[in-house]
């Protein structure tokens, strides 16, 4: 975390000093903060590629971190930098989490509210650069879950928690994802996850039928899932499973296995891991 504040201050600085540096708009892209809601954690970062041009895809970034209130989306900067000069428009949401306003359904919905933002508040703070049908989610470890279950949710029954998607998504790319709440909850044991959902399976089978991606295939858009063999906090069966659920379904998923890849290596710019979930991202980018 300490590392990437460093590296923000070192953009900031850079593009104080000399704005018009072109080298220095691709490294240190400076973010416009947007709120979509009222709650003060309801807000996200939206990063445009150096220039004025128009229709430019969208990726919704997702952080992880348990869901939890001591995680934020400062370290996700980072990852929207390195897509920006790609061409790409990065909106890096923040969500209300366990231990502040979130928890079971807010956090949810917050993600969907943030992605439908892009038709009103982001779209004005860009100016009118964003291209609405070249939408992508992307998310990972718990911000996994949230992006898979966002690009779920035209899927999902009449139980689902508002609000209805109403930007429609065309990929989801999911790092070291939490796809089967029961399975993370029960055979993970993972406390993230029940402290979420308010508690184990037993206790609330509907919600946590309703957190689950898995539950809600088909989904009809590509997905790839990127998941380190050596993953020790969440398994990486959590994938294999979801693959093999949506291709049974009729979904296209890119099941990506990294050998000796664990979980955090994601967050790392400079690792094989993120240099592979980045070219996915630009393959469902540039994809007709």
């Amino acid at each position: 975390m300490l590392r990437y504040i460093a590296v923000a201050l070192v953009c900031l600085s850079t593009l104080v000093i000399s704005v018009s540096s072109a080298a220095g708009t691709d490294r240190c892209v400076a973010p416009v903060r947007i709120s979509y809601a009222a709650d003060t954690d309801t807000f996200g970062d939206l990063y445009l590629p150096p220039g004025d041009g128009d229709s430019l895809p969208v990726v919704v970034l997702i952080h992880g971190g348990g869901w939890a209130q001591k995680s934020n989306l400062d370290y996700a900067g980072a990852w929207a930098r390195s897509l920006t000069p790609y061409g790409i428009a990065v909106w890096n949401i923040e969500y209300r989490r366990v231990g502040g306003h979130g928890g079971w359904p807010t956090t949810l919905s917050d993600t969907v509210t943030a992605t439908n933002a892009l038709a009103d508040a982001v779209q004005e703070k860009a100016s009118g650069r964003l291209d609405l049908g070249r939408v992508h989610v992307v998310g990972y470890s718990a911000g996994g879950q949230l992006a898979a279950w966002a690009a779920s949710r035209p899927s999902q029954g009449i139980d689902a928690p508002d609000p209805a998607l109403t930007v429609s998504i065309r990929s989801a790319t999911v790092m070291a994802g939490v796809f089967d709440m029961e399975l993370a909850a029960t055979a993970g044991k993972d406390r993230f996850v029940r402290n979420l959902l308010g508690g184990m399976p037993s206790d609330y089978p509907d919600r946590y039928r309703v957190a689950s991606p898995i539950e809600h295939l088909p989904i009809g858009i590509p997905v790839t899932a990127l998941h380190g063999q050596a993953d020790r906090v969440v398994s990486i069966e959590q994938s294999r499973r979801y693959a093999d659920a949506a291709r049974a379904a009729g979904d296209r998923v890119d099941l990506i296995e990294l050998p000796g890849v664990g979980h955090g290596e994601f967050t790392n710019t400079e690792s094989t891991a993120w240099a592979t979930t980045k070219q996915a991202i630009i393959d469902h980018v540039n994809t007709p």
